[in-house]
């Protein structure tokens, strides 16, 4: 006897069309942007650790308190941007920022 599966596969942006909103809407873009710095952060925490440096050695290197490190690290929108370059720079990454303009990409 063969089962059924009651279970319809979607994809992720489906759910988020129909969670969130589609693409253009204001809460879609928030939704967007927030998850776009949560990565940030994210990426800043990796970093740091493959560099196996603590967030008090990453704030000494930046001239910050680790308390301003751990807030990068976990939300990203409360700190200054000259901050996080400052932190990426101490790391030795790369940034590369995209910029769209009136559906036009800038070149930085």
């Amino acid at each position: 006897m063969a089962t059924t599966n009651k279970f319809k596969t979607v994809s992720l942006d489906t759910m988020i069309d129909k969670h969130i909103g589609k693409r253009g809407t204001e809460k879609r873009e928030t939704f967007e942007n927030e998850l776009r710095i949560d990565l940030l952060g994210e990426a800043i925490k990796q970093a740091r650790k493959e560099k196996h440096l603590t967030q008090e050695q990453l704030g000494e290197l930046v001239g910050v308190q680790k308390a301003q490190i751990s807030k990068i690290e976990n939300s990203v929108k409360n700190a200054r941007f000259e901050t996080i370059l400052k932190v990426f720079e101490a790391l030795g990454a790369k940034v590369h920022f995209n910029v769209e303009l009136n559906k036009q990409k800038l070149a930085i």
